[in-house]
Formats: structure tokens, C-alpha cells, sequence
């Protein structure tokens, strides 16, 4: 059991419950497209999926979504990078219940941002965020740091991550997209001289 609880969240509702630091407050709290914050701190945007694919959802997933269990759903990966940074690891879970009328783009996303698909469609509903630390053995703070070490990034060693998620809703379908926060983010700092929205 205690193995467990260290491989789940507590998910709640105020950021000021997970005590994160000051400067990743306001990257955390949000309330636009978090794509659109990125774009507006970088010259250089992009979206490097590490895979999209059939998985098992995480134990503290699996009620948000609606299922009594861990299930299969179809789970999508990847990082977001700034001026080639990576900044935010994020993990995005759809139940299998979903069908293609549901969330028609999502299987050809590719490298397209998933937040700007969300934010530009008026059929998308958005649900309150919820804001965790995660351990180290939190199976998305294990894969995030999997994903930097698979390129020659620093380690995180062991520091908690701070993270948060959205249920999003679209006809019948459900969508949770959970937003890992690596420590490069809080280095950003808005784009003064180019103004360009892309």
C-alpha cells in the first residue's frame, strides 16, 4: 500500500495547496491556452511527440475519466520546447468509449500543439484545474525525466515536479491532459522586441 500512494498524486484544487515556488505560480495558474504562454515567451515554438499510442491510464487518472480502474485509453506524449528547451512534459488520456466524432483531430495531431486545437474549437468544454507535487516515483515524473535523459539532458535527480490537469469534454468524449512543469520554464522570460503570433 505504501508503495502505492508513492506511485499517485493528491490532486486539489488551489495552487497555493502544493506550496510551489513563487516564480512558477503564474505558469502553473494560467487560465488561456498554456501553447499561446509559451509561444509569447519563445522565438521558436515546437511540439516533439515522444508517442501516441495505446497505454493503461495511471491509478490517480482513472476516476477523472470516468472509469472505476485503470483502463485502456489511448494516451498521447510529448514536449514542449522553447527555443529548443524542453519547458513542460505533458500526458494526454482519452477512454477507448471515445469515438472519432468526439475528438475527430486527435489521432492526426502529430506535432501540432493539442492546446490549440482545445482552445479553437467552441464545442470544447474546459473543466477546473487541479495542481499536484509529484514524487519522484510518480510514473510521469519517472517518463519526464526518461525523456530528458534520452537526449543528453541534465537529470532532475529527485526534487518533486509540480504538474497540473484538465478535463476536457467534447460531445461524449472526455480528454485529460496533465502538464508536467520542468525547471527550465521558470528561465523564460517574455518576448519584448518580436511581437509575431504564429
Amino acid at each position: 500500500m505504501r508503495e502505492r500512494s508513492l506511485r499517485q498524486a493528491n490532486w486539489v484544487g488551489h495552487v497555493l495547496a502544493v506550496n510551489a515556488p513563487h516564480e512558477l505560480r503564474h505558469w502553473l495558474t494560467g487560465g488561456g491556452s498554456l501553447t499561446a504562454k509559451l509561444k509569447h515567451h519563445s522565438e521558436t515554438f515546437r511540439v516533439q511527440v515522444l508517442h501516441q499510442h495505446v497505454a493503461t491510464c495511471l491509478a490517480d487518472e482513472a476516476r477523472a475519466i470516468g472509469l472505476h480502474r485503470p483502463g485502456r485509453v489511448w494516451e498521447r506524449e510529448v514536449l514542449l520546447r522553447c527555443d529548443n528547451a524542453p519547458v513542460v512534459f505533458a500526458h494526454t488520456v482519452v477512454p477507448m468509449s471515445a469515438d472519432a466524432t468526439d475528438w475527430p483531430l486527435f489521432s492526426a495531431l502529430g506535432e501540432r500543439s493539442l492546446g490549440t486545437t482545445l482552445f479553437g474549437d467552441p464545442r470544447v468544454t474546459r473543466g477546473t484545474l487541479e495542481y499536484a507535487r509529484l514524487r519522484a516515483s510518480h510514473p510521469l515524473a519517472l517518463r519526464a525525466r526518461a525523456a530528458l535523459a534520452a537526449e543528453g539532458q541534465a537529470a532532475l535527480d529527485e526534487q518533486l515536479l509540480y504538474a497540473r490537469r484538465c478535463l476536457y469534454r467534447r460531445r461524449q468524449g472526455t480528454l485529460l491532459v496533465t502538464e508536467v512543469f520542468l525547471p527550465r520554464v521558470t528561465r523564460l522570460v517574455p518576448r519584448t522586441s518580436n511581437t509575431r503570433e504564429t
